[in-house]
């Protein structure tokens, strides 16, 4: 045999695009060639590969090596490729004769990932997990090869055999039929995961736990603005533990993220919470890179994306937020190609009244002036206010504030939190922050004063159309919570009453 083909993995995104590993091996002058768009990590793999095959005790070729990475045109980058290529150089050349009972057809079902030390030891690729989720998702009954860390990982994922390969050796054993590999096994669960602190420490802020209510239950946007002080952090924190717990899907897919990023998978239940510094650049928020990874709003997907000090932020990284908050996802356009990254995040976000902070304490004097307090908020654009539903204003705590009693506990919110989320479910396939133009039509029907009531109000402050669906996409989660199916004139009141971040 002087052709073997094998299957591997390429990373677009948090998808694993199939790539096709096809190894020649003929007459000719020694040479050894990686073709397919590599960049300059998979052309090194020649040397790694030349060595791990010496190395394991096998005869490199002394012919015109050809391995192509197709298809041609998607780039191709890590190591993770070393793996199958030193395979093909094996097979092609005929010095691996796969058994009878395990041949070229049943090759055909396995994956291969792993980089090769020169030693022809298999170490850890990057992003484990997210390649184990394409594979799953793609390829029914496939098997994947991959180092042991790495397989230990990607056997979190359900239904997925995943085989923990130490050495090229190995591979070579298991496909000779001698000493099959062995299939690996997850990860034990982490270390009980610390619970999101509990909404019982917040005193007083009747106004905000309430809008801190709403936003869990129906998935929105909040905005709070106040002096320093007023518990903006401390209720932005608060909210994951208002949340309902992850999914295995989405767990999967938030710690795939985290992978790809370069950090270490989490596996957890708690949604992620996520608040980057307001020195933030827009890759760092967004993603990007010369190799493109996700930013904090894909490492918040699923969870909280907390931004404190919100018109710190430079303009353009806030501007970019705009498309994500109504599409749920990113794109990073680069020369070569577009990478989307899931994107599905809850802002929140905290600023003050004015520059000095002050504006709206009963104590403390604010030396700002009208022009400054106005250039201030205008880094706040008009279309991006659009896009955040809950809008408030909190005061700033008295001196009796040690005296008010603790507030409701986090556990019985979520509980309300819970039942208005299953009410959405039994209704429709989404919460409602994220309904459509048609699905508000359907769902967000009206009583006659409410219709009037909401006329007014986009009449007064003249509300865009879509202020005026953000307004009832707030007042069909508080009839939701109210366990009513037709919204009336004190849903869309209260909804109103959430559009006011100045007081």
């Amino acid at each position: 045999m002087s052709l073997a083909v094998l299957a591997s993995r390429a990373l677009c995104g948090l998808d694993g695009l199939p790539v096709r590993v096809e190894v020649h091996v003929g007459p000719g002058l020694p040479a050894f060639h990686v073709v397919g768009l590599p960049d300059a990590g998979v052309r090194e793999s020649r040397e790694r590969v030349r060595s791990a095959i010496i190395s394991s005790g096998y005869e490199f070729p002394a012919g015109r090596i050809t391995a192509n990475l197709a298809p041609a045109d998607l780039p191709k980058e890590s190591g993770r490729f070393d793996l199958p290529i030193a395979l093909g150089v094996l097979l092609a050349s005929g010095q691996v004769q796969p058994e009878a009972g395990a041949g070229m057809p049943e090759l055909r079902h396995y994956v291969f990932a792993g980089e090769l030390s020169l030693t022809g030891a298999i170490v850890a690729v990057g992003a484990p997990l997210a390649i184990a989720l394409a594979v799953a998702r793609g390829e029914p009954g496939a098997r994947l090869v991959m180092p042991p860390d790495c397989a230990r990982i990607a056997a979190r994922v359900p239904g997925l055999a995943v085989l923990a390969a130490g050495s090229l050796f190995d591979v070579v054993e298991h496909f000779s039929g001698r000493a099959p590999l062995a299939q690996a096994q997850p990860l034990p669960p982490a270390a009980a995961t610390a619970a999101a602190p509990c909404l019982s420490e917040v005193r007083g802020q009747a106004l905000a736990r309430r809008a801190l209510e709403i936003a869990a239950a129906g998935g929105h946007s909040l905005l709070m603005a106040g002096p320093p002080g007023t518990g903006k952090s401390m209720l932005a924190h608060r909210l994951p533990g208002l949340l309902p717990p992850l999914s295995p899907d989405h767990a999967l897919e938030v710690a795939a993220l985290a992978g790809i990023s370069g950090r270490d998978p989490v596996f957890s239940d708690l949604p992620p919470f996520r608040a980057p510094h307001h020195t933030a650049s827009a890759p760092a928020v967004v993603g990007g890179g010369v190799h493109p990874r996700p930013g904090e709003i894909s490492l918040a997907h699923r969870g909280v994306l907390f931004l404190d000090e919100l018109p710190e932020f430079e303009r353009r990284v806030l501007e970019s937020l705009r498309e994500p908050l109504e599409t749920g996802c990113v794109s990073i356009a680069r020369s070569s190609r577009t990478l989307t990254f899931p994107a599905a995040f809850q802002l929140v976000a905290a600023m003050n009244l004015c520059p000095c902070g002050w504006l709206g304490h009963k104590k403390m004097h604010c030396s700002c002036s009208i022009d400054r307090i106005q250039k201030y908020r205008a880094r706040l654009s008009g279309p991006l206010l659009d896009r955040v539903d809950l809008q408030i204003a909190l005061p700033a705590a008295g001196a009796d504030w040690m005296d008010a009693p603790p507030g409701e506990a986090s556990a019985a919110v979520r509980e309300r939190v819970l039942l208005c989320r299953e009410r959405q479910a039994h209704r429709q396939p989404q919460l409602n922050a994220a309904l459509g133009v048609g699905e508000i039509e359907k769902y967000c029907v009206l009583r006659k004063p409410a219709q009037e009531l909401l006329r007014q109000g986009m009449l007064r402050w003249g509300w865009s159309a879509r202020v005026a669906h953000r307004v009832l996409r707030v007042a069909r989660t508080l009839a939701d919570l109210a366990g009513e199916d037709v919204i009336g004139g004190a849903h869309v009141a209260e909804a109103m009453q959430y559009r006011q971040p100045w007081g």
